[in-house]
């Protein structure tokens, strides 16, 4: 992962997914106690609730007849009528006690058979039969764990004959959880793919892009092609690279200058029977005149500021490719700037080694595509 912007987009990847992650893992305790304090609330509201609601369809104190529990005239042990009402209003189990047993109730044992008879807890039994005390909290239900309430029953005398208990799964409330962890984690990855969209796109804008730019142009210094001063907008920091780029190039374009005017009366006073050596600095080959089925190419037939090694380059690409390549195509491959290269191009078409067509789209200028002829050779460079 030697890119710059691989390693840009990675480390900001990575620190989004563990912020992501620390913040579902917070927010997923925190559901965890807001779903079991909800849960408790909701039990102690419904007991309250239900308690009423038996009040009003059965007036009269509790009391115990022949071993059955009572609310007034109406035997409430083994009748099952009333605590399934009560279910199906508050979506909770419900459940009468004599004493420490269930006599009426809407839990179910494993065998699905409702759990008459069963005890219960001891914690329980603790609380509400010997202190007299709601109970409020976990409890195990029939095997599996509930929110419950639980209170005491009294008779008339006031002493406490039996229990009244609500309860919800605690499996409900870890599916309320995890539902909501799983909708949290959709939309962070959503807002986590936002951003790195985002991100991304502004990377390679303002910073990939100038800097591959400014690369390309140094790359033509480097080579021995004159190049133009590169315009690119970015952060504070990239400007001044730019900057301190274009003061390069005026540099070296001045010291070129100082250097071509010293040479001058030098060539002035040459001697005529050198002409072997004037002959190599004639005017720049006109490429229309050259033969168009002779592609021997030499450094000594290429015009100011072309390069043959870099020639070499371009002709092994475009020869390569075996379709019809755009300016661009050829620069991002040679590594070079597109000014640069589309003067290698024109070179070549001028000389008939490249034919060329337009591709026009739905919108913009038609883009200029070259295509090798078919007896160009990398093996015509000397």
């Amino acid at each position: 992962m030697n890119s710059l912007k691989h390693q840009i987009l990675f480390l900001m990847l990575g620190s989004l997914v563990v912020l992501a992650t620390c913040l579902i893992f917070i927010l997923g305790l925190h559901l965890k106690h807001r779903a079991v304090d909800a849960a408790i609330v909701k039990a102690k509201s419904d007991l309250a609730t239900c308690m009423e609601i038996i009040h009003l369809k059965n007036p009269g104190p509790w009391q115990v007849k022949d071993g059955q529990l009572y609310k007034g005239q109406n035997q409430i042990s083994h009748r099952t009528e009333l605590v399934d009402h009560l279910s199906e209003l508050t979506g909770d189990t419900v459940t009468l006690f004599l004493g420490d047993t269930r006599v009426a109730t809407t839990v179910r044992s494993v065998n699905g058979q409702r759990a008459i008879g069963t005890k219960v807890s001891d914690a329980v039994a603790e609380t509400v039969l010997k202190n007299g005390q709601t109970y409020l909290g976990e409890a195990n239900v029939v095997g599996e764990l509930y929110q419950t309430a639980y209170e005491p029953i009294r008779d008339i005398n006031g002493d406490i004959i039996g229990i009244f208990y609500v309860g919800i799964s605690k499996s409900y409330a870890q599916a309320f959880i995890v539902n909501s962890l799983i909708l949290l984690t959709i939309f962070g990855l959503g807002v986590t793919l936002i951003v790195a969209l985002v991100t991304w796109f502004f990377i390679q804008k303002f910073v990939i892009n100038p800097l591959h730019e400014i690369t390309l142009g140094t790359r033509d210094v480097a080579t021995g092609h004159a190049t133009e001063k590169v315009d690119v907008t970015g952060p504070r920091e990239i400007g001044e690279l730019a900057v301190a780029f274009n003061q390069m190039v005026e540099r070296l374009e001045d010291i070129a200058d100082e250097m071509s005017k010293v040479s001058m009366p030098r060539d002035s006073h040459m001697d005529i029977e050198s002409s072997d050596v004037i002959k190599l600095e004639e005017p720049e080959i006109i490429p229309q005149e050259l033969p168009k089925q002779n592609f021997n190419f030499s450094q000594r037939g290429l015009p100011k500021g072309l390069n043959l090694l870099t020639l070499r380059q371009i002709i092994s690409f475009v020869c390569e490719k075996n379709e019809p390549v755009s300016a661009e195509n050829v620069a991002e491959g040679v590594n070079l700037t597109r000014v640069t290269v589309r003067r290698y191009l024109e070179f070549l078409e001028q000389y008939g080694a490249l034919t060329t067509d337009l591709k026009y789209g739905t919108v913009g200028r038609p883009v200029k595509l070259f295509q090798p002829v078919h007896n160009l050779n990398i093996k015509d460079i000397e």
